[in-house]
């Protein structure tokens, strides 16, 4: 399992240099920051530096000197303030801006994947992308990205100053600082490979809890609510022991780094005490050397804990990254649809809507819309060895309506995929008015086709916005004339707000039959030259059924018409009946000459076997 393959970065460097990218493309405002930082760092530096005059002033005697050094200390730590203040709400701006690009883009991307990325990913894994995986990245750059550098720059310029205060006390420091070098090297590296299994997990139990979410009602049903919750708390049980693991680690380093000070500390204080005394330094400088030594584990417990969200972004930033580099959907069609009409009995294209098309390739005359689709033994498999389609050939001529009929995993549904090319054939050809649609553009192709799924997916809007995503400029009255030819509009109209009503959670108020009313009319409105009912119409009832066929067959005059049912009533009037069985065609025939044959259409219709 993926939980079990924990792994640091597989590239951390091509990680680091695409969360680069991003925050290159606002370089003027982390420049910004830049500059505020490293004035707040050195502030700190100087401020501390400047307890040598002071302390060296007052042994002297010298009031006046004394206050102004005062005033000068103090003028140095209020710039030290106001550059703090600056550089992190210049940092709040700049990292938004680059979480806006890397949302846009993971988005972005995420629309050009082929449906087998999504088939083959659970949707709780990429919801994690953006919930997860950004908050991770977020973290960090609002607090990491500004502490790297502040930390960097004091921890050099302490080394520095201490070594111009006392270069012989800074001999036994930098023994102290190489031990704390060497811890946080090792508990980092350890850190690393356990923050990466630590999301990957994360990402496995959010898609548990969405999938049980969106299932409540079955869970209900079956009565698996504790057979659910002893999974989740398996799954829970995990992510426990990968953050334990991962903060065991992390969790050390501040506690070693702070000992190891104060023990660098007590050394340098007696040593120096015994050098003050002898005449060998001044005692404003090892004041400010006891500061600074005080204070050189600061900026390195900083460090260190900002290591720990640096670590979790890069594990976050590469999950994304990785996701943005899959392939996308390939498209080497160019073969576009178009809108034409009637001109002297030659046909022109238009942009105006004219109700005929016809397919468009750059110097190559105008091909008619007419609907001809033609399997050519065609062979298909979704995973490259075991064959849904085996040699298939079929045709249905321009205005017929096709019925697929055969028990689950026939390969019915299948055939609609590779129509829509949300897969491509890998034998044989597939044609659509004699062309390969592998030539056509596959947004021309999708244009062509409707598409009504027995799955139903509504989405947050009201029911007129939900009817009009098959035509985003679709009027209201045309909105409303689809949802008639749907059979739609009498319940729309008896609901509260009717079109105006809002739906939520995937259309949950209102019924199955009901929600594939509205996808029906989502196809309508689209107006398209072909339309796949995939059991559109498994949950209305027959009645309703009837009427909506009849508002089909007006939608559809002339235009080719494929349909998967279950319940072979629905499929009495169509022109041409394949049956399937293992991925093959064993029938082919209208519903009287099926019946006649007295084969596997006239068992299944009569009830002598079943649609499983």
């Amino acid at each position: 399992m993926a939980q079990n393959n924990a792994k640091r970065p597989k590239n951390l460097g091509s990680t680091i240099g695409s969360l680069l990218s991003y925050m290159g493309r606002h370089k003027l405002l982390l420049l910004v920051v830049a500059v505020l930082v490293t004035v707040s760092a050195l502030a700190n530096l100087l401020g501390t530096y400047m307890i040598r005059p002071v302390v060296n002033n007052l042994a002297d005697g010298s009031l006046q000197t004394l206050a102004i050094g005062v005033l000068v200390t103090a003028a140095i730590y209020g710039i030290g303030v106001l550059a703090a203040y600056g550089y992190t709400q210049t940092m709040v701006k700049a990292a938004q801006k680059v979480l806006f690009d890397i949302r846009r883009d993971l988005f972005s991307h995420l629309q050009t994947l082929p449906l087998r990325f999504f088939d083959t990913q659970r949707h709780g894994d990429i919801m994690s992308y953006f919930t997860n995986d950004v908050d991770t990245i977020s973290e960090a750059l609002n607090n990491s990205f500004t502490m790297v550098i502040q930390s960097f720059i004091q921890i050099v310029g302490t080394f520095v100053l201490l070594f111009v205060l006392n270069w012989r006390l800074s001999l036994v420091a930098v023994v102290c600082y190489g031990a704390m070098f060497f811890y946080i090297r090792y508990s980092g590296k350890r850190s690393k490979q356990y923050f990466t299994r630590q999301q990957v997990i994360l990402g496995d139990l959010d898609g548990y809890v969405e999938e049980m979410i969106g299932g409540q009602k079955v869970v209900k049903v079956f009565n698996h609510e504790e057979e659910n919750l002893k999974t989740f708390r398996e799954k829970n049980e995990k992510l426990r022991k990968a953050g334990t693991s991962a903060q065991t680690y992390a969790a050390t380093m501040i506690p070693a780094i702070v000992s190891i000070s104060y023990i660098n500390y007590a050394i340098v204080a007696v040593l120096g005490g015994i050098m003050a005394m002898n005449g060998q330094t001044d005692v404003g400088s090892l004041a400010s050397y006891l500061v600074f030594v005080r204070q050189a584990a600061m900026p390195l417990n900083q460090f260190t804990q900002q290591s720990n969200f640096l670590l979790a972004a890069l594990a976050g930033a590469e999950r994304i990254f990785d996701a943005m580099k899959q392939q996308p959907e390939v498209d080497e069609g160019t073969i576009d649809l178009v809108n034409v009409r009637d001109q002297d009995g030659k046909l022109t294209a238009c942009n105006e809507k004219t109700g005929r098309w016809a397919w468009s390739e750059t110097g190559k005359q105008l091909v008619p819309l007419k609907g001809d689709v033609r399997f050519e033994h065609v062979t298909f498999s979704y995973d490259g060895k075991h064959p849904i389609l085996k040699d298939i050939s079929l045709y249905a001529k321009p205005g017929q309506k096709i019925a697929f009929v055969g028990s689950t995993g026939a390969g019915k549904t299948t055939i609609t995929n590779l129509i829509n090319r949300f897969y491509d054939v890998q034998e044989g050809r597939l044609l659509y008015d004699g062309i390969d649609v592998r030539s056509i553009r596959k947004d021309a192709l999708r244009r062509s086709l409707g598409m009504v799924l027995q799955d139903t997916h509504l989405f947050t809007g009201t029911i007129a916005d939900n009817i009009r995503f098959g035509k985003l400029d679709a009027t209201q009255d045309e909105i409303i004339h689809a949802a008639k030819i749907a059979n739609a509009h009498s319940f729309i109209r008896r609901l509260p707000q009717g079109y105006d009503t809002v739906l939520t959670s995937d259309g949950a108020n209102l019924s199955q039959g009901q929600r594939q009313l509205l996808a029906i009319a989502r196809a309508a409105v689209a107006d398209p030259p072909v339309l796949i009912l995939d059991e559109a119409t498994s949950s209305i009832d027959t009645r309703t059924e009837a009427l909506i066929e009849k508002g089909m067959d007006r939608l559809m005059e002339g235009r080719t018409v494929f349909v998967i049912a279950h319940r072979l009533s629905t499929v009495r009037n169509a022109d041409a009946i394949l049956v399937l069985e293992h991925g093959q065609i064993v029938e082919r025939g209208c519903h009287e000459e099926l019946l006649a044959q007295k084969g596997e259409y006239y068992q299944l219709y009569n009830g002598m076997f079943e649609l499983s």
